[in-house]
């Protein structure tokens, strides 16, 4: 089926055996403005071909929108191949009259599982993930109720996503992380003192979102570019100014030192680069066409030497990092 030849790789302490690119499913969900469903459909379908067998969704992106989409574009794979498949979504977050809030209560997650598989159409997720660390609940009773859905068969593996070390700490006191999911690119790159390192010692497996920067990194934006109303991008702080319009003056050059080195796109550089970091064993990538996929595939097979990177570095180093505990825009 594939046509990569990057070798799958073992997500940490699971026993899933995954490709290293995952597509992503967040810009299904509504929050990156409109798009063809059909279209989105078709690009899940390309990365089933080209070899991709882990799917990243969430109970908040769309609040089942993005895992109904993802649902019925694999549809024969999850009624007839479901082993083949591994599924990840996330959950810990509500809509209320006031806006998004971080709920990680354990009847809050144990409705969001439920609902999660009813929009999925499956009897179990493989991965499991809180969304965004909660501050009101006790990391022990989240794990708690997680630990039951393992137990039920709902769940086979849980996993965290934005959590500090400290926070992965305290949860695996009652049940252990064995996923992370952090934002990583050449553009937010703090999980590297600390976090990725914590996930070495204690084989949870990382799988790194945002890998092009939410787009600033895919060679696609330029100063005139504008987002719709509805995408969550049109109110982020790192894609105005000065700092953003300096950023694109670097994936420029990137993409001069892809195109000139490699022959490939500053999508695939920057993608490739995340995968280097031996901590991490997955890149997240979404896309809304097939072209897209394909194109994010190809960065697997991309190796980068150590001159190679130290080129990056040079590169980048005057570079505006996105930083910042909310970097999607999430509250706090």
């Amino acid at each position: 089926m594939s046509t990569s030849t990057a070798r799958m790789v073992r997500l940490g302490a699971t026993d899933l055996e995954v490709f290293p690119i995952a597509f992503g499913s967040w810009q299904l969900g509504g929050e990156w403005g409109r798009f063809d469903e059909d279209e989105g459909i078709a690009a899940i379908r390309e990365a089933r071909e080209l070899g991709v067998n882990l799917f990243d969704t969430a109970q908040g992106y769309g609040f089942g929108a993005s895992e109904r989409v993802l649902g019925k574009a694999l549809r024969d794979n999850l009624d007839n191949r479901r082993d083949d498949v591994v599924i990840a979504t996330k959950g810990g977050l509500r809509m209320t009259d006031d806006g998004l809030v971080r709920d990680s209560s354990p009847g809050w997650l144990r409705s969001g599982v439920e609902d999660s598989l009813g929009a999925l159409g499956v009897d179990h997720v493989d991965v499991y993930q809180v969304h965004w660390p909660d501050p009101k609940v006790p990391f022990a009773e989240t794990a708690g109720a997680l630990l039951e859905l393992v137990d039920e068969g709902k769940v086979r593996h849980v996993g965290v996503s934005n959590f500090s070390v400290a926070q992965m700490a305290e949860f695996a006191r009652t049940r252990p992380v064995e996923t992370l999911q952090p934002p990583y690119h050449l553009f937010r790159r703090d999980i590297e003192a600390e976090v990725l390192p914590h996930c070495r010692d204690y084989d949870i497996g990382v799988l790194a979102y945002g890998p092009l920067a939410h787009g600033l990194l895919s060679g696609a934006l330029n100063e005139d570019t504008r987002f719709a109303a509805d995408d969550w991008r049109s109110g982020a702080p790192f894609f105005k100014g000065d700092a953003y319009r300096h950023n694109l003056e670097v994936v420029r050059e990137l993409g001069k030192f892809a195109s000139e080195r490699f022959g490939v796109s500053v999508s695939q550089l920057a993608i490739a680069w995340t995968l280097a970091n031996p901590d991490v064993h997955v890149a997240i990538v979404g896309a809304r066409h097939p072209g897209h996929i394909e194109d994010s595939v190809a960065a697997a097979d991309l190796d980068l030497s150590a001159a190679d990177l130290e080129e990056i570095e040079r590169i980048t180093a005057d570079s505006v990092p996105l930083t910042g505990p909310s970097p999607e825009m999430m509250p706090e």
